[in-house]
This record gives C-alpha cells, sequence and structure tokens, in this order.
C-alpha cells in the first residue's frame, strides 16, 4: 500500500463563506474589473467590464429578491443554463441568501431534471431559455418559484427583493458557514440515476485556496490575469475553477456558446484556460487539418514533432543546441500562429476529466500552451491531484495538492482523504458508507498508481476493468484515449469483457470527417471505405503499441452514428455510457466475435 501527502497551505476559518470575497472585495477595491461580460452571443462583440462594486450589487439584489420570495436558508434552487454571466450572479447570490445551489446541465433529459428536483427537494429554479423553463414546469407543476433568465427573471428579483435591507441581507449571509451546505452536484449518471454530492462551504473554500495559492498560483499571480469560461457550469471541475477566479480577483469572462469559442479567445485574449482532452484534441486537429488544406501538412507536422521534441528534452534536464534552433524556426513559422488564435496572451491551461495523453502534453508545451493535468471526482470537490508549473511531469495527473492525502489500495484504487472530501450524497447515507471507511477514506474507484515523488498516474476505472475469456484484466481508458487523439476519431468504447480478445466500438468526428473527404476528393465514403479503415487502423496500431499482446485491440467496428450527449450516450462531461453502449450496439458488439464464414 502506497500514501502521499502534502501539508494543509491556507486554512480556512469555520465563518468563512463563498460569498465573503464578493462583498469584501466590493468595499476594498470597488473599482476593480472583475468580470467581463459579452454583449450578446455574436462574434466580435464587444466585453464589458463589470467591477468589483457592481457585479456585488447585482449579487445583493437578486439575493433579496430570494429572500423576498420566501427563500430560507438551506433552502434548495436549481439552475438551469449555459454558462453565461447570469450563471454567476446567480450562483453567488444563492449562496448569499443563504441557499443551496444545485446546477442542471442545460442539456439534461426531461427525466433527468424532474430527478434532480424532486430528489433535491427544490424550492426554486432559475432557467435560462423558454424550453428550459417548460422542461422544469413539466418536471416539477407544482412548482411556484420559477424564473427565466433571458425574460426578465432576475430584473423582477430585484424589483421583489427592492424592500429587503442592507442589514437583513447580511445577516442571511453571514449567518452561513464552512459547515453549511453550499451546493448539491449530481453526478453524470453512466450507470443510472445520478447521486446528489453534497458539497459545502469549506469544501469548496478550502479546495479553491489551497489550489490557487499552492500549486496553481504563478497562473493566478500575472498581471492582466484573465480566463474565458467555455465548460458547463454545472460540472464540478469548472464551478470550482469559477470560484478560484472569484476568489484570486482574475478577470472571469463567459462563453455560452460553443462555437464561438475561437473568436471569443481571440477578442478576450485569456492568460489561463481551462479544458477537457476534447478541447485541446480538436485544437490540434483544427490546426493539422487547416496546415494540409493549405498545402502545408509537412511543416505543420515537422513543427509538431519539434515541439514534442523540445518539450521531451526539456523534461531530461534542456534542449540541445540543435533541437533549440530548430524549435525556434517553428516557432515563427507555426507556433506563433497558434498562439495567436487563442489571443496571444494564453501560456497556461488546466485540463481534467480524462486523460490527455503524453503526445498532446508535450505538443502544447513545445507550442508554449503548457497544459497541467489534474484529477479529481464531483465527490472531492473537483481537484485531487494537480501538476505543477515548473515541475509538470506530462503523463501524470500531478501530485495532491496541500491539505490532500492520496493512498494507493491493494487493488490498485486510489483513496483519498482531505477536507475537499464531499458531506456524503443527498438522502443516500448507504451509497455515503460504501464510498466513505471509518478512517476517512474515499473510495474513488479509479485505479492508478504513486511514483517516488508523489505524482499520480490514472490507469482506468475499477468497474470499468475488462476481464477476458482468458484471465486477463485489461484497462480500457489508456487504450481508449490513445485511440481518440487521432483527428478523424470521435469516440472509443473498448470491449472484450468474459471474450476471447480484445476488441473496440469507434465512431468518427463529423467534422473531421467533411473536412478529410474534401482534402481528399472523396465526398462520399462509408464507414467500410478502406481508406477510413486504414486512418482508424493506424490509430489503433498506435494505441496497441502501449499494452501487452493480451491487452491489444484485435478487431474493430466503426459505428455508423457518432455516439453523443442527443443520442444518450453520453454524459453531459462527455463520458460514456458503457451501459447504455453495450444494450443499444449488442449486435455489432457480438458481429466482432461472430467468425466469418469462409
Amino acid at each position: 500500500m502506497r500514501e502521499f501527502s502534502v501539508p494543509v497551505l491556507v486554512d480556512v476559518p469555520p465563518s468563512a463563506n463563498c460569498t465573503d470575497v464578493v462583498f469584501q472585495r466590493g468595499v476594498d477595491e470597488p473599482a476593480a474589473v472583475v468580470i467581463r461580460r459579452k454583449s450578446g452571443d455574436a462574434p466580435g462583440a464587444p466585453w464589458e467590464p463589470i467591477t468589483a462594486a457592481q457585479f456585488r450589487d447585482q449579487v445583493a439584489a437578486v439575493a433579496k429578491g430570494l429572500i423576498a420570495a420566501g427563500v430560507e436558508p438551506g433552502d434548495r434552487v436549481a439552475l438551469m443554463s449555459r454558462t453565461r454571466y447570469e450563471w454567476t450572479v446567480i450562483d453567488y447570490a444563492i449562496w448569499a441568501a443563504g441557499g443551496v445551489g444545485v446546477p442542471i446541465y442545460e442539456t439534461s433529459s426531461a427525466d433527468q431534471v424532474k430527478w434532480i428536483l424532486s430528489d433535491s427537494g427544490a424550492k426554486g429554479a432559475f432557467a435560462e431559455l423558454e424550453s428550459h423553463e417548460k422542461t422544469v414546469r413539466e418536471a416539477m407543476p407544482d412548482l411556484s418559484l420559477v424564473w427565466r433568465i433571458e425574460d426578465g427573471g432576475l430584473d423582477e428579483l430585484a424589483a421583489l427583493g427592492a424592500d429587503v435591507s442592507n442589514e437583513t441581507l447580511a445577516e442571511r449571509r453571514s449567518a452561513r458557514g464552512g459547515r453549511d451546505l453550499a451546493t448539491i452536484i449530481y453526478t453524470s449518471g453512466t450507470t443510472g440515476m445520478p447521486k446528489g454530492c453534497r458539497l459545502t462551504h469549506d469544501n469548496l473554500l478550502f479546495t479553491a485556496r489551497n489550489v490557487a495559492h499552492g500549486p496553481l498560483e504563478l497562473l493566478f499571480d500575472v498581471d492582466g490575469r484573465a480566463a474565458l469560461l467555455f465548460l458547463p457550469l454545472a460540472h464540478s471541475f469548472a464551478r470550482l475553477i469559477e470560484i478560484v477566479l472569484i476568489e484570486t480577483g482574475t478577470v472571469l469572462a463567459h462563453t455560452p456558446n460553443m462555437k464561438n469559442v475561437a473568436p471569443d479567445l481571440q477578442a478576450f485574449k485569456p492568460t489561463f484556460l481551462l479544458g477537457v482532452p476534447r478541447v485541446f484534441e480538436k485544437v490540434y486537429n483544427a490546426a493539422e487539418q487547416k496546415a494540409t488544406a493549405d498545402g502545408k501538412g509537412k511543416i505543420f507536422h515537422a513543427a509538431a514533432d519539434a515541439a514534442i521534441e523540445w518539450s521531451k528534452a526539456e523534461s531530461d534536464g534542456g534542449a540541445g543546441l540543435k533541437v533549440r534552433l530548430k524549435h525556434a524556426l517553428f516557432d515563427k513559422l507555426v507556433y506563433g500562429k497558434l498562439r495567436a488564435a487563442t489571443g496571444g496572451a494564453l501560456s497556461a491551461a488546466v485540463s481534467g476529466g480524462s486523460a490527455l495523453g503524453e503526445r498532446l502534453g508535450h505538443f502544447f508545451r513545445g507550442v508554449g500552451i503548457e497544459v497541467f493535468e489534474g484529477w479529481g471526482l464531483t465527490e472531492t470537490s473537483a481537484p485531487s491531484t494537480v501538476n505543477i508549473p515548473g515541475a509538470n511531469k506530462i503523463g501524470t495527473v500531478g501530485k495532491p495538492f496541500p491539505g490532500v492525502g492520496i493512498r494507493i489500495a491493494e487493488d490498485g484504487e486510489i483513496l483519498v482523504r482531505g477536507r475537499h472530501i464531499f458531506d456524503g450524497y443527498w438522502n443516500n447515507e448507504r451509497a455515503t458508507k460504501e464510498t466513505i471507511d471509518p478512517e476517512g477514506w474515499f473510495h474513488t474507484g479509479d485505479v492508478g498508481t504513486l511514483d517516488d515523488d508523489g505524482y499520480l498516474r490514472i490507469t482506468g476505472r475499477k468497474k470499468e476493468i475488462l476481464v477476458t475469456a482468458g484471465g486477463k484484466n485489461v484497462a480500457p481508458a489508456p487504450l481508449e484515449d490513445a485511440i481518440r487523439a487521432h483527428r478523424l476519431i470521435s469516440q472509443v468504447m473498448v470491449v472484450g469483457d468474459d471474450r476471447p480478445f480484445i476488441g473496440a466500438l469507434i465512431t468518427l468526428d463529423p467534422e473531421a470527417l467533411e473536412q478529410w473527404k474534401e482534402a481528399n476528393g472523396r465526398p462520399e465514403v462509408s464507414t467500410t471505405d478502406p481508406a477510413i479503415v486504414a486512418e482508424v487502423q493506424s490509430a489503433v496500431d498506435v494505441a496497441n503499441r502501449m499494452v501487452s499482446h493480451a491487452e491489444q485491440i484485435k478487431k474493430f467496428v466503426i459505428l455508423e452514428t457518432d455516439l453523443t450527449e442527443e443520442t444518450g450516450h453520453l454524459t453531459p462531461s462527455l463520458k460514456v455510457k458503457r451501459n447504455l453502449v453495450m444494450r443499444d450496439f449488442a449486435k455489432q458488439i457480438d458481429e466482432l466475435y461472430t467468425p466469418r464464414p469462409a
């Protein structure tokens, strides 16, 4: 059994809650710009500055409205919306009123919304659009407190709370402390209805402050610090980063429309970015495809190889003269253009959710945008480990952040302990007892290893370990991550439980496929086209070189349609719902193991 822990860096007093910084900065630095709000959804729309005083006043106005509407301390209030400025205002307003925020993905199904609203016992709900309001009202017809963001709901609340005094708000806000519940975040629900994770103000503040003033301090202690959020704020990872940005005074901006991320990056010019591996894969693939379409594919690939070579050399003690010269040449020809596409100020990003892959990690560091991988779960207030500027061990998810202990159990499961561990599952004490042992260790279900320096490497999910008919244990995640790095591939699910060998279901990225067709002069291709199969096979070959012969993928099938959230096969955080894919594509899986007639 291996264990590694890091001492607490920043203590958080028991009286502290998440709203303290908003109201204190409103007094101490009223004119400081804390948020930039985009005027409209169109690319190129101006970014209006929101000062600390303005943000505080808007949070206070909505909080007073909630108090006037009858929201009492501890009441749950749901929020179903895309990532936008109002999301952050509402989030802090619910806390200021003494309430408990319950985020709902704006893509959630009617059944999921009904479950979350009913299970949490929500007293009210915010809905961004008319369609969201309809979903909420159909899910809970008796829910009388529903405010639509796009239809003046916040203004209505502000007017309703006009007679609530500042003293009443201050009393309500200050009555909530670290032990009080701040939010219930429902897990993605890959194997059934989501479970509600109870996170306290102390959970969130302890995590945010120890991360921001510990391993990632250099990212938030720079002139002109700014961050663009585009991941769903309903996800614990993005939510925690929102708190980090508010706590550190980093200028925050939101992008609700994923199609606008590229122009918004150029216009807003962030210094810091939060993403999941799929985002970074798409950035790389888009750059590669554009270079190929412009007849500069060979130059791009040479530049990518040079970036990776330089980064690996830096990890091993420093690049030699030849590597440095080559890197400097491509910095002028290629890397500078890539950085310009992100606004020109971006130098660092944090990635979580799944493995980024060493090749991409080295590529982005070589380009000048270092990506720091981290790891955690909703139950651990999002992060538990993260890589550190100046000590980024690519291929790992870093060390525990201050105040966190990591233990590897005898069966390889990763156990975590610290003040960031959640308060348990809402209305599900049985599940709580099953995951938190008497010593306070949370059993994550992930499997991994710790090296001698305390860096964690994730090797898979305990429940997803496949056991072939021959008795070989296979972790699907490393294979899937490696294959998904190919520009044409969208999703991968490795199969082989109780089967004679390992197989895979693979889907194609629709956008990348269209670009491939145009580049190759092939307007019509099928998933069985030899050229497409060869492209996918090349990705499988790369993955297979990482594992033993018994773990290699022997056969695969390219599905006709992609696995998406809309089809019900992905969670909002882009995790594959394996049980549903197994059910819906049982025929294709069986065909992998059916001998073809001679």
